[in-house]
């Protein structure tokens, strides 16, 4: 809509054709916006049949601008500063893109001290993915644009890569790390890959249809992180007075229960349907947690203990 205003104020007389192939819309897109600037921003835009074009009738002096509030502002910015760990990544055109955007729009009696909020406010991450920005790229359009592809994946341990054709479905950031949610057609099943791992790619030139077996939520259901499996298990953690207050602090998981034990410790449940991430997430602690249950966890923390003393 600021575009056309912008082309309205010109006085060229632009069409909905004209506008719509500049702008890159559909030309309905193109009547129901101009539409909308005339109903419910009472902006004075009328059709001139000779010039085949619209124009305004009467001054307007700058589009509407939304109403933005200090408040709202800031939240905006402390946004933006919590995605800078997405610098360099397909995402970051568009982003910046949509921020200018909105600068445009916003009324000019709103300021706000930028250099108060980056002296108060940073994010920072443990350890950033490394990413092949271009074969994130390919990633993130085969996905929008439902294209198959053909990918040269190393899985960890490895020493040659595989070829494997897949279908890419959802690309996630889970606890800072990306997946890409694919249909392998080798596995002929749904699975999860590390764009990190993939060495080569390149489209096979065929599309996919959604399947409507694939979810998300389901493929996450009741993993620790992003790996899921078979299993059902109860998982019971018991955790000493120094470790407590932090658990305390976070939410670890959707079916967490905490019970309060005498002394300061702490008893974390869990239902999950996979133990390996769990597993290192309990070394971590360096013995401050202790496995009461399920008896194969326990003993996997066990080995991997005698591991370390050797």
């Amino acid at each position: 809509m600021l575009r056309i205003h912008q082309a309205l104020q010109s006085g060229s007389f632009p069409n909905a054709s004209k506008l719509a192939a500049e702008i890159e819309v559909a030309t309905k897109t193109i009547h129901r916006d101009i539409e909308f600037m005339r109903d419910r921003l009472n902006l004075p835009i009328e059709f001139n049949a000779s010039r085949n074009g619209y124009f305004y009738t009467g001054e307007v002096s700058a589009f509407p601008t939304m109403q933005i509030t200090e408040g709202e502002l800031f939240a905006l910015v402390v946004a933006e500063k919590a995605l800078q760990q997405y610098r360099g990544t397909s995402f970051e055109k568009p982003l910046l893109s949509a921020v200018k955007k909105m600068e445009q729009a916003l009324p000019d009696t709103i300021s706000l001290n930028l250099a108060d909020i980056e002296q108060t406010i940073s994010f920072r991450t443990r350890a950033e993915p490394i990413l092949d920005l271009k074969i994130f790229d390919v990633l993130a359009r085969a996905v929008a644009r439902r294209h198959q592809l053909e990918l040269s994946y190393r899985k960890p341990g490895a020493k040659n890569p595989e070829t494997r054709v897949v279908d890419p479905y959802h690309l996630a950031n889970v606890n800072g790390e990306w997946f890409l949610f694919v249909f392998d057609h080798a596995r002929k099943d749904f699975r999860k890959f590390v764009p990190a791992r993939i060495l080569g790619i390149k489209l096979t030139g065929k599309t996919f249809d959604r399947s409507k077996k694939f979810s998300l939520e389901k493929e996450l259901r009741d993993s620790f992180g992003v790996h899921s499996g078979e299993g059902e298990y109860e998982v019971v953690l018991r955790f000493n007075p120094r470790a407590a207050d932090y658990i305390r602090e976070k939410k670890w998981h959707e079916s967490q229960e905490l019970r309060e034990l005498k002394g300061g410790g702490l008893e974390l449940r869990l239902k999950l349907s996979s133990l390996v991430e769990i597993e290192r997430w309990i070394l971590s602690w360096g013995g401050d947690a202790k496995v009461l249950k399920p008896r194969e966890l326990a003993e996997s923390v066990r080995v991997a203990a005698r591991r370390l003393l050797e």
